[in-house]
């Protein structure tokens, strides 16, 4: 009779242990899980804020390609060529009469 009441505890003792072992992986698996997902949500935000840096260049360097090529097509017309030829030459159409202000 003692032999099967010792036994009898020892296996609620067993069942009981085995409870909280479950209890305690169970809250493990949880906490790691947890965990891992403020990581991937901190990664996900400075993978999001390097994307909008990254299209902000881009952007920029778009729009200063424009800016090239609306100067590469100025530099192809009649209107540049005398620009340059007054401004960095001096010359000046034949007909054209040239008044300079006086330092006065």
């Amino acid at each position: 009779m003692a032999a099967k009441a010792k036994s009898r505890r020892l296996r609620e003792r067993r069942r009981h242990l085995e409870s909280w072992g479950i209890i305690l992986i169970v809250l493990i698996v949880f906490g790691v899980s947890t965990v891992g997902g403020i990581r991937l949500k901190q990664k996900n935000l400075s993978y999001q804020e390097r994307e909008n840096n990254i299209q902000a260049q881009i952007d920029k360097e778009k729009e200063r390609s424009k800016e090239i090529e609306d100067l590469e097509a100025y530099t192809q017309t009649k209107k540049y060529v005398e620009d340059v030829a007054k401004d960095k030459l001096g010359l000046v159409y034949p007909d054209e009469i040239i008044f300079k202000a006086s330092d006065k």
